[in-house]
């Protein structure tokens, strides 16, 4: 899949507030090294997913909103990037010169055939396993 590094941040800030603690933007960054600038955009991302709840002024700061184990790596990703594709040539309205209705091209047909186990890997455990958290 075409993971951006926006994803990787993305597991890594939730990976920093699986502890239910609320942390500051900085806080994150340090404990993840992920770039101040980068942080508030995923946050932002994370944020109208869902997944992690914001507290404005003085004491504010970033906390989980929903428990670990309700969602996958596939979640976060898709959350962070909508469009999620393992090549280029099958992202959405993307042209292939060998595709065409009446000869499909191989090639894509088994970069599809791909993305659908990858996406089902990504889907198949839920954050807490992922992080390897006790019951």
């Amino acid at each position: 899949m075409l993971l951006t590094k926006e994803c990787d941040y993305g597991v890594r800030i939730i990976r920093v507030l699986s502890d239910a603690r609320k942390k500051t933007v900085k806080k994150i960054c340090d404990s993840e090294y992920i770039p101040e600038k980068y942080a508030y955009k995923i946050l932002k991302k994370l944020e109208n997913a869902g997944f992690v709840q914001s507290i404005r002024g003085r004491d504010g700061g970033y906390y989980l909103n929903k428990p670990l184990d309700t969602f996958t790596l596939y979640d976060i990703a898709h959350a962070v990037d909508e469009n999620l594709s393992v090549f280029e040539c099958l992202r959405e309205g993307a042209a292939c010169p060998h595709k065409s209705q009446d000869a499909p091209c191989t090639v894509h047909l088994e970069f599809e055939r791909i993305q659908h186990m990858l996406i089902s890997e990504m889907q198949s455990k839920t954050m807490h396993e992922v992080f390897n958290l006790p019951d």
